[in-house]
Order: structure tokens, then sequence, then C-alpha cells
């Protein structure tokens, strides 16, 4: 007998859908964001660069970002051994500048629409840094980060926006409450991304979220 990872009933092994070791009772259950918060479905790379969130403060913010590694080319694998802090500083000359760096987010999703989950949503993840939402500083409390690898001047795919679009659905189950805002929004002095290339409107309408929930509007920036 083993254990369904989302709702812990107990069944044969056989009548389960195996995924990395993990159980589930259903393809239903392994689509979801489980009380832990982590997505079966999602290709488990545990950070260790996290931390817990303030007492009482539950995510209500989705944080956009880019990133290429080394900058301009896509290697995803790159980007996990980074938030793992495994990333080879010998192995390009850009990585000695970042080795040393503890950076994570809770999602990466690749230029093949892969979901790569780093951190639980329950915990805080460092992907924000200094920041500010409408007010409210220190935006690695109450956000969940979500990096799409790309490095500002290449379109994103459409494999992208397709697999965040359904990232998005299962985070609004557990998360109703949840705004949406890029990072050059949040840090606009430091940071740039998602960029020009992100399209906010194709993001709106994968999604089907309102235009309240987008208050920085739906103009690509």
């Amino acid at each position: 007998m083993v254990q369904c990872q989302y709702c812990k009933v107990h069944l044969p092994q056989p009548d389960t859908i195996a995924c990395d070791g993990r159980f589930y009772c259903s393809r239903e259950h392994l689509n979801l964001l489980d009380k832990q918060g982590w997505i079966g479905a999602a290709d488990w790379r545990i950070s260790p660069n996290k931390d817990v969130r303030p007492d009482e403060v539950k995510p209500d913010l989705l944080v956009i970002h880019h990133i290429s590694l080394p900058p301009g080319e896509f290697a995803s694998q790159n980007i996990v051994r980074f938030f793992q802090n495994t990333l080879d500083p010998y192995a390009h000359p850009y990585f000695s500048e970042i080795a040393n760096q503890k950076v994570s987010s809770h999602f990466l999703i690749t230029r093949t629409g892969e979901l790569i989950q780093f951190v639980s949503t329950q915990e805080r993840a460092w992907h924000a840094g200094a920041s500010n939402f409408m007010g409210r500083e220190s935006c690695n409390d109450f956000s969940i980060g979500v990096e799409l690898e790309g490095d500002g001047d290449t379109p994103f795919e459409n494999v992208q926006y397709q697999s965040l679009a359904k990232l998005v659905q299962k985070l609004e189950l557990a998360h109703p409450n949840l705004q949406f805002a890029g990072h050059s929004d949040i840090a606009p002095d430091r940071k740039t991304d998602p960029g020009k290339c992100f399209d906010w409107e194709k993001f709106q309408k994968e999604t089907g979220i309102s235009h309240e929930k987008i208050p920085y509007g739906l103009v690509s920036r």
C-alpha cells in the first residue's frame, strides 16, 4: 500500500499514478497544488534558498520574471543548478560573477513549457529582492515567483504561455486573491523583466483573469 501525495488516501501501488517516487490516486490529484504547496506534475528540484513567510501571511501576488543562463542562451539545467547552488563557476565567465548568489523562485517554465518547482508555495522563495507592490514592501513575504526561461529580447514560446496559464489556474484554486505583476513593476529601478517581449494581453486572455488583477496594466513593458 502507498499513500496519495495529495489526499493521503492509502491504496495498492498498482492502482496509483507514480511520479518521481511519489504516488497519486488520480491524474486530477497529480495536477493540483497540494496542501504542502507542491504541484505533483511539476519536476521537483528543491532549492535550499528559502525560508518561512511571516506569521499569518498568505501569498496574494504572483511575480513574473525571466531568466537565461548564461545571458542570451537557453539551457534550463544551468538555471536549476543556479537555484540549487551547484552552478560551476568555471563553466562560463558569467557564472563566476553569480556563483555565490543565493537565489530561488517557486517555479520555472522552460522554453519547452516544462514546469519545474523549487520551493513550496507555503514557503518564501528569494526571487524579488528589494521591492514594493502598491505600497507594500518586501514582496517575497507575500508573493509567488515564476521564472520564464527568456532573455528579454526573444519572444516567449506559445507553450510557455500555455504552461503559465495552467499554473495560474492551479494556484488560484488555493489563492483566489492573487494579483499579478512583473519584476520590473515591483523593482523598477533595478529590474526590466519579464520585459517588452512578454505579452500581457496574451497572458490575460490565456488565463482569463480580470484586468483588475493586473494593476500595472496590459501594456508590454
